[in-house]
């Protein structure tokens, strides 16, 4: 991979000075994380541009670039950094819909038919009724919601801990992935620092109600440290795996760290 990388420098850059520039764009303490965690000007090479018309196409480029991307935004990610928590007061009411379809369109979930499917690398694969899930420990967050079109909004979510659910399972932690499926015909990875992250909730209610259909009935999974598309709704279906595969939105390109 250093090898490819090195390939596509265009010469003459002082790659010393761009990764300074780069590193200025980091806000702290993420910035002294990407320095001193051992990342190198070599590394960092693919920031320094290239010849595509001698090297890789655009478009491949543009891909190793995001794999870039995702991999320093995972070096740099602190599993015991917090996304920023509000107050009653900065709720967003209504909370604005989001999807790639009309609200009209957003699926309709029959609870009493409804079950979680677990598989993958856990030891109780057995299927989870809402009325176990909601027997669950609860707990509740006022975080923000960032969508990749660029705006957001704070909302009040009520459920339990990923983390807490992977360990009753007896979900593999040391494996690479959960990976959702949706009643829509989505999908999305979370890799398992995410998952394991203590804000990281499967959530049940909005704002101290049953989740509205808009934002995900049955259950969504809240994600405070990724985007917007990093938290998949209507779920029904966690596999805990060390296979990537992918997204609705990270099959068409999207980065798949995404961190917010």
């Amino acid at each position: 991979m250093i090898s490819r990388i090195r390939s596509l420098i265009i010469p003459g850059v002082d790659k010393e000075l761009l990764v300074r520039d780069a590193a200025r764009m980091l806000p702290d303490p993420s910035r002294r994380r990407f320095l001193t965690g051992g990342a190198s000007l070599g590394a960092l090479t693919l920031l320094t541009g290239c010849n595509v018309s001698d090297s890789l196409s655009a478009e491949n480029l543009l891909v190793q670039m995001s794999k870039f991307n995702d991999a320093v935004q995972a070096a740099i990610f602190n599993p015991n950094t917090l996304a920023p928590t509000f107050s009653e007061k900065d709720i967003k009411r209504p909370f604005p819909f989001n999807a790639f379809y009309s609200e009209d369109e957003a699926p309709r979930v029959d609870a009493a038919d409804w079950k979680l499917e677990v598989t993958g690398l856990v030891q109780n694969k057995k299927s989870w009724t809402l009325a176990e899930l909601h027997k669950l420990p609860e707990v509740s967050q006022i975080t923000r919601h960032i969508c990749v079109e660029g705006w957001s909004a704070i909302g009040s979510w009520q459920g339990t801990p990923l983390r807490d659910f992977l360990k009753l399972v007896g979900a593999d932690t040391s494996a690479k992935w959960v990976y959702f499926r949706c009643a829509e015909d989505y999908a999305s990875s979370l890799d398992m620092p995410t998952a394991l992250h203590s804000q990281t909730q499967m959530t049940f209610k909005f704002d101290n109600q049953i989740l509205p259909r808009a934002y995900g009935f049955p259950m969504k999974i809240r994600v405070p440290t990724k985007l917007g598309f990093k938290n998949p709704k209507y779920v029904t279906s966690m596999e805990v795996t060390n296979d990537y595969k992918g997204g609705y939105w990270e099959d068409q390109g999207y980065n798949d760290f995404s961190g917010s």
